[in-house]
């Protein structure tokens, strides 16, 4: 009765990165919180998200990711 719900957040930059998770964590944990609320209110269950934040550099331009991720590459534009 409840969802376990695993997110990855990319980004280019580390600074991008440190922005994200904040000094001790706390920006990552305050993300986690108010997004569990609005799930736990969507879905009406109980919600354990864990949020992890990654750098990868230049990885919109990289189609192995986009593929990964899901985005649809449309050569033709």
């Amino acid at each position: 009765n409840s969802y376990n719900i695993n997110v990855l957040i990319i980004v280019d930059r580390d600074s991008l990165k440190k922005i994200i998770v904040g000094s001790n964590g706390q920006m990552i944990k305050t993300i986690g919180y108010e997004a569990r609320l609005d799930m736990e209110e969507l879905l009406k269950k109980k919600v354990y998200l864990e949020l992890y934040c990654k750098t990868i550099k230049k990885w919109r331009e990289k189609e192995k990711y986009i593929k990964d991720l899901g985005y649809l590459i449309n050569k033709d534009e």
